[in-house]
């Protein structure tokens, strides 16, 4: 008997975007404007090679791949972590699987029931209590009345709504009608488990509890297909990963290695990052470029424990901004946030800026960072109120222990950062 618990081949979804309305331009359509395009349709293919002029209509729709020729295995029991950038293409491979839309090309293979937690709260009711939507949304994703009845209390336990399950639920706050609904869709008894970001549910503390649960699944035998920006849950929770970029699979091995690619793919690693001015933000602040470089000017994206990193931005300012801000965050590998500095940390106040270029070096400390691959994400913005323009995580560094500093980091000594602290006795 095979041990393989989803198939893939040559899986791929095409849609049609941009379609061209008579006065230009792009538009949504209603339900009403779809059934008035259906009768018109015999006659718009009539006309579909001359216009109703008489001329050639050169109108097209515009073919987009969201996946193209996708293949992979996952064994049961397995855990699988689908990573990529927004617009991958990750959320069409679930539904695909999920099989609430059909592929364009290729097959998907599923050996076994499948539980999708894809949109956490549809099916629920504001009207009706906790109670009554454990068992509507429940019905919802394929469980039966007794096997509700039968996890009821492990369900309100594990969300913690105990007080209020007889409430309506549109008197919940937000974080109880999520746990809520994850706990539901949590409890489901399924061979395969499709699980799209289920951990941004809630505070700290529940999220905690969402990855205990979907390590308790997996020790259960049953196969995980888990979608998660937070790369430190799909590091902890899965053996394998799958990369994807730009609708196509990028990568396919171990969860760490499929990681480090995803860190280090689409981004700079020259050390030279510059804008194509084609592509500048139209607001008031966008960024030219971004160099790093050592202490001697010389523009690098790898160095030494024991140097100096210079980093270098360049942004132009359109007219004039208060209460401007421009920032800066480090993350390591596994996109761990490692500190965040800001123009406005000294001195503690925001400066305006006058029209022109603007220029800011910040100096990252030798011997700070531990050995290991960094990112950088800048930003200008008027914090909580406006976003002017936005480098997210497209920079990438190194830094390594070289022969000038080998042997002296002992092997035992972990984290992110290396500051020495002085222990007084």
């Amino acid at each position: 008997m095979s041990d393989i618990a989803i198939r893939v081949e040559n899986l791929g979804k095409q849609y049609r975007i941009g379609a061209l309305q008579k006065g230009g331009g792009y538009s949504y359509k209603s339900l009403r404007d779809s059934i008035a395009n259906a009768a018109s349709a015999p006659f718009r293919a009539a006309r579909g090679l001359m216009g109703q002029n008489g001329t050639h209509e050169n109108h097209r729709d515009e073919i987009f791949w969201a996946l193209k020729d996708v293949s992979f295995d996952v064994r049961k029991g397995e855990i699988v972590g689908v990573i990529g950038r927004n617009g991958a293409g990750k959320s069409t491979l679930l539904k695909l699987l999920s099989r609430i839309t059909e592929p364009t090309t290729g097959r998907v293979e599923i050996h076994g029931r499948v539980g999708s937690l894809l949109e956490v709260g549809t099916g629920f009711h504001p009207e009706l209590t906790g109670r009554d939507n454990v068992y509507l949304n429940g019905a919802i994703l394929g469980m039966k009345n007794a096997e509700i009845a039968r996890n009821f209390d492990a369900i309100v336990a594990f969300a913690g709504v105990e007080r209020f399950i007889d409430t309506p639920v549109k008197h919940y706050s937000s974080g109880m009608y999520l746990r809520l609904a994850f706990a539901v869709a949590a409890h489901l008894q399924t061979e395969v488990l499709i699980v799209d970001e289920v951990l941004a549910v809630g505070d700290a503390e529940f999220q905690k509890k969402c990855l205990g649960k979907m390590q308790e699944v997996s020790r259960g035998g049953r196969t995980v297909i888990f979608v998660s920006h937070n790369l430190t849950a799909v590091k902890k929770l899965c053996g394998s990963g799958i990369l994807l970029r730009n609708g196509q699979l990028l990568y396919e091995g171990s969860s760490n290695s499929a990681l480090e690619r995803y860190m280090s793919s689409g981004v700079d690693t020259s050390g030279n990052w510059e804008r194509d001015p084609e592509k500048a933000s139209r607001d008031e602040i966008w960024f030219e470029s971004v160099h790093l470089m050592d202490s001697d000017g010389n523009i690098r994206a790898e160095f030494d424990f024991e140097e100096i990193v210079h980093v270098s931005i360049s942004a132009n300012v359109t007219k004039r901004v208060e209460n401007a801000q421009f920032a800066m965050r480090v993350s390591n590998h596994e996109g761990i946030a490692v500190f965040t500095t800001c123009n406005t940390d000294e001195p503690r106040r925001y400066i305006p800026f006058e029209a022109g270029p603007v220029t800011y070096t910040i100096k990252l400390p030798r011997r700070f960072l531990m050995p290991g691959r960094y990112m950088l994400t800048i930003a200008a913005h008027i914090p909580r109120v406006q976003l002017f323009d936005l480098i997210d995580d497209e920079i990438s560094f190194m830094i390594h222990e070289t022969s000038s500093y080998a042997g002296v980091l002992p092997d035992d000594r972990t984290g992110i950062v290396n500051e020495t602290i002085n222990w007084q006795p």
